[in-house]
């Protein structure tokens, strides 16, 4: 099969949840000996035009110039050159700022598109956005010939809204087997004497909450808080807590390797999603055998089930800063790895995916 890949920044990971999928998957099908292209962005950090046997396409990218608004051109950008590249399948991750070019789409592939997660419900997008998001997820939902969800919430709210059935299929992680501890070295911390939080600097994934729970507790011990910082919000949070020498903003950390050893070494690992379907770096917490203690939402709750620690507010994070113990929960953390090796393992879900692309091209020849 000839397929593209649409709708992120591009590979090998620069950014991302839908990033790191691409990377993945991309290279599993070249591996199973199909023709792979997937769309990077012009300014992306890899300039190469193949990776891993995975043809690169570079497209004019104005974000940088733009904002926002560039990604429409990024993406109306791929939407044209797919036209004239006779592909077989088009996968789209998201739908946010392609779908409404969903009728310059080549007529000959399939279309399939991950819907990610509800993302009109993000607090961080005004009123306006937030409608446009919802238009632009019905365009999706409507004009794609097979759908993803990677939640079971997600499939549910698709059938009830669209009355459109998808496939679920999970996210993935690897799990994490080698730890080193001297990684450590590098970011001034010692083992199991350290929290840690990461996510996008948004207000929806709670990293107020839980860092007003630190300072609520006096708990001295630090609590790293990674992901690009260098936003409106992240000046906020810098400035909200500038005189809590417990909290450390180290930035984004793209190193998987690190990020694994410092999962695996934290005491506690907060996840303060709470927007989406099955967040990534949920599952890599899991995979790297770290104690999760995740905001209380069905998304997370539908992921870590019993298996974890929950809270909702700030002072419910101060309590949990106070009491919990790593040591004493070494079970939850063992179920949370084998749900990674048995259920989110990567090459289940590459496999589930290749699985759906066959069934979808088997069924378009017998309907010709």
């Amino acid at each position: 099969m000839k397929i593209a890949i649409l709708g992120t920044r591009g590979i090998p990971n620069y950014y991302g949840g839908f990033e790191q999928f691409a990377e993945f998957f991309s290279v599993y099908l070249v591996q199973k000996g199909h023709e792979v292209y997937c769309y990077n962005s012009h300014n992306h950090k890899f300039q190469e035009k193949n990776f891993h046997g995975v043809n690169i396409i570079h497209q004019h990218d104005p974000e940088y110039k733009y904002g926002t608004f560039g990604q429409f051109i990024y993406d109306y950008n791929c939407i044209i050159d797919s036209r004239k590249r006779d592909f077989d399948i088009i996968l789209q991750l998201g739908y946010t700022s392609n779908s409404i070019w969903y009728f310059l789409l080549p007529k000959k592939p399939i279309i399939i598109t991950n819907m990610d997660g509800i993302e009109w419900k993000r607090s961080k997008y005004s009123r306006p956005v937030q409608q446009f998001l919802r238009f632009a997820e019905r365009l999706a939902a409507i004009s794609s010939d097979y759908l993803v969800s990677d939640s079971l919430g997600i499939q549910t709210f698709l059938k009830k809204r669209y009355k459109k059935d998808s496939t679920y299929i999970a996210y993935g992680a690897h799990p994490f087997t080698n730890p080193n501890e001297a990684v450590l070295e590098q970011y001034h911390v010692e083992k199991e004497k350290f929290n840690m939080i990461m996510a996008r600097f948004e207000p929806e994934n709670n990293l107020q909450m839980v860092l007003d729970g630190v300072v609520k507790s006096n708990d001295s011990t630090p609590i790293l808080v990674i992901g690009n910082h260098n936003t409106k919000y992240g000046e906020y949070l810098k400035n909200r807590y500038k005189n809590s020498k417990a909290i450390r903003f180290m930035g984004a950390i793209y190193n998987l390797e690190h990020l694994n050893n410092l999962r695996y070494f934290s005491k506690l690992y907060f996840h303060g999603h709470s927007v989406g379907g099955t967040n990534p770096s949920l599952l890599e917490a899991m995979a790297s055998k770290a104690l999760i203690l995740a905001h209380n939402n069905d998304f997370n709750k539908g992921i870590l089930k019993e298996n974890g620690y929950y809270f909702a507010n700030a002072e419910e994070v101060k309590k949990l800063l106070l009491t919990i113990k790593k040591n004493d929960n070494l079970q939850f953390i063992q179920n949370n790895f084998e749900a990674i090796v048995n259920e989110f393992n990567w090459e289940k879900i590459n496999g589930a995916y290749l699985q759906l692309f066959e069934q979808c091209m088997a069924r378009s020849k017998e309907g010709k």
